[in-house]
């Protein structure tokens, strides 16, 4: 399947889609599709894929779309300002942070639902305890509000990163939290309670614009 990524501001990606061709894209990313194209609503997992993928924020059901024809294509885009970037499933599982899944397309994909690793990170880590797993083989494409910053993590190496600017990161990666240290910076610096630590070896993508997850127990009450 080709696509192009196009847009400055606001990102979008255009899909050429051939008879057969399919792929699974976040809810609400549709922006425009040829007439040969179809789209339904589906559960990756069944009922308990639908459970988990509710905790995680995800919405129960993710958009198929499929072409019934050759020459088709589809746009697809997020609600925000951003960047698209893509992982390869051939470098690992990615794990993604709500909102920042987009598509994924490839003759085995998984899309599932993973409890973080530690019960810290769970609670107070900002992403929440469930986190959107894609493995197999092929592409997904990734958005992220306003920029991307990419890391790759050597063995051992970590990173603090702060509530809201995670998008995703390799399954390897270990994810934990780690508290911020004194009132002040707790009460005035906007950054809450605890930081992100992130443990290679493994990939990550930031994002520079905070993305919110509503109300969190890792949020601090100034945080603006």
């Amino acid at each position: 399947m080709e696509y192009k990524i196009s847009g400055e501001i606001a990102q979008s990606v255009r899909l050429e889609l051939e008879k057969g061709d399919n792929l699974w894209a976040g809810r609400g990313s549709i922006m425009a599709y040829s007439r040969g194209v179809d789209w339904t609503l589906r559960v990756p997992g069944g009922l308990g894929g639908a459970i988990r993928r509710s905790f995680a924020g995800e919405g129960a059901a993710l958009i198929f779309v499929e072409a019934r024809q050759s020459g088709e294509y589809a746009l697809l885009a997020a609600n925000e300002p951003g960047h698209i970037e893509t992982w390869d499933l051939a470098d690992g599982p990615v794990i993604t942070t709500r909102g920042s899944f987009l598509a994924a397309w490839g003759p085995e994909i998984d899309i599932n639902v993973t409890i973080a690793r530690r019960a810290g990170a769970a609670f107070f880590g900002g992403a929440g305890l469930f986190l959107q797993r894609v493995s197999g083989v092929g592409k997904v494409l990734i958005h992220g509000s306003g920029d991307f910053y990419e890391r790759r993590l050597a063995d051992g190496e970590q990173i603090l990163v702060s509530t809201g600017n995670l998008a995703a990161f390799s399954d390897q990666v270990d994810y934990d939290i780690q508290g911020v240290g004194g009132c002040g910076k707790v009460l005035f610096s906007g950054e809450g309670f605890f930081m992100t630590r992130l443990s290679g070896p493994g990939r990550v993508l930031l994002q520079t614009l905070k993305r919110r997850y509503g109300t969190q127990a890792a949020s601090s009450s100034s945080a603006g």
